[in-house]
């Protein structure tokens, strides 16, 4: 029989937005030498939009939509779950919900834990949501029996005793074939190559606010559109609609399947203005599609290796409206090649595996 292995800290999938619910879904798909359990939370599953998965099953609890109360409440009844179901290991995903891992601990669980984002940057947290992040980061490092970080970067952060139980395996990309079909574009009346594109939730970390503002700010009609839903909590994308001063940019909601293929597969430019991420999917995903790329010059899109010129300044918009410019100016070619080897999702599932084997002992039976 496989080894069960419980998954907690996420939202659930599929259809459900995030970059950890993306990564955990075309992760886990992948490893059939183990059968996943997974932790849901339940307002956010879509009715009609289930999936099945030959290795996976899910375990769907009630859950808070309150920012700060969401992950942890529902980690933590995860986790009381779990001691009593006892799998033979536990894969928490991020630093907030690490903060369960000295209780998972205590009642003798195996332990991974996936270090997707430093949260306690992002300006949504209040001072003692910072605080508690910041715990769930030092318990997840001392507690976990091992640690996967996502970027680079953020591992070198780490030092002493505790490097030697932590591995670096990067996100991965699905290779999509770019649609042809133009007809949910048409629908919201944009032209092939004629439009900028942004992918990701409307939250504050992601950084539209600059964006909104610099196209607002460009000669010319150009339109952007912004593909994501807001979080919770509407305040944001208020904000971002009073800074679309001159009704350039369309947003669109949260999208998924051949809708959000074809804003991917016509835009003329993409572009990631985040101010935080660990390493953005959202980024591979453009790459993936072959788009023209400006990125936020940012520890974790500096793990994509773009040309230089396609970096911005963070948090600037006349930076960004300068990069802007100077990219719809040029007369390269409309689409680009990139080197995704590195990012491919059987290999990740690969090196995941051989963490858990770590732990597991490889002659466990799988």
């Amino acid at each position: 029989m496989k080894n069960e292995i419980a998954v907690i800290g996420l939202r659930g999938f599929p259809n459900v937005q995030g970059g950890v619910e993306k990564h955990c879904e075309a992760l886990y798909r992948r490893m059939d030498g183990f059968r996943f359990n997974v932790y849901r939370r339940k307002p956010y599953l879509v009715s009609g939009g289930e999936e099945s998965y030959d290795n996976i099953t899910f375990t769907d609890l009630p859950s808070s939509t309150i920012s700060g109360v969401e992950a942890m409440g529902h980690t933590f009844m995860a986790a009381l779950h779990l001691i009593v179901r006892r799998p033979r290991l536990v894969h928490v995903h991020n630093i907030g919900p690490g903060l369960v891992l000295p209780l998972l601990k205590l009642f003798g669980l195996r332990t991974v834990m996936t270090y997707h984002s430093a949260n306690y940057e992002h300006k949504k947290w209040s001072r003692l949501g910072r605080l508690l992040l910041r715990s769930g980061e030092w318990l997840s490092l001392r507690f976990a029996d091992r640690v996967i970080f996502v970027n680079s970067a953020q591992r070198e952060k780490v030092g002493g005793a505790v490097m030697e139980k932590t591995r670096y395996i990067p996100n991965g990309v699905v290779h999509h074939t770019p649609s042809e079909d133009t007809d949910f574009i048409t629908s919201l009346g944009l032209t092939p190559g004629k439009y900028i594109l942004g992918v990701g939730r409307l939250t504050p970390e992601k950084g539209f606010e600059y964006l909104v503002e610099a196209v607002n700010r460009l000669e010319g009609n150009h339109t952007l559109v912004i593909a994501g839903g807001s979080d919770n909590n509407d305040d944001y994308y208020q904000k971002l609609r009073k800074l679309d001063s001159r009704h350039r940019v369309i947003f669109t909601g949260n999208l998924q399947g051949e809708q959000l293929r074809q804003l991917y597969s016509h835009a003329g430019l993409f572009v990631l203005s985040s101010v935080n991420e660990g390493f953005p999917l959202v980024l591979l995903e453009a790459m993936d599609y072959g788009l023209p790329i400006l990125a936020t010059d940012i520890p974790g899109a500096r793990m994509a290796k773009l040309d230089e010129a396609d970096y911005f300044p963070a948090a600037d918009t006349d930076g960004l409206v300068k990069a802007l410019e100077r990219r719809l100016d040029e007369n390269g070619p409309a689409r680009k090649t990139y080197d995704l080897s590195a990012y491919d999702w059987d290999r990740i599932g690969q090196l995941t595996s051989e963490v858990y084997n770590e732990i597991l002992g490889p002659s466990s039976d799988k």
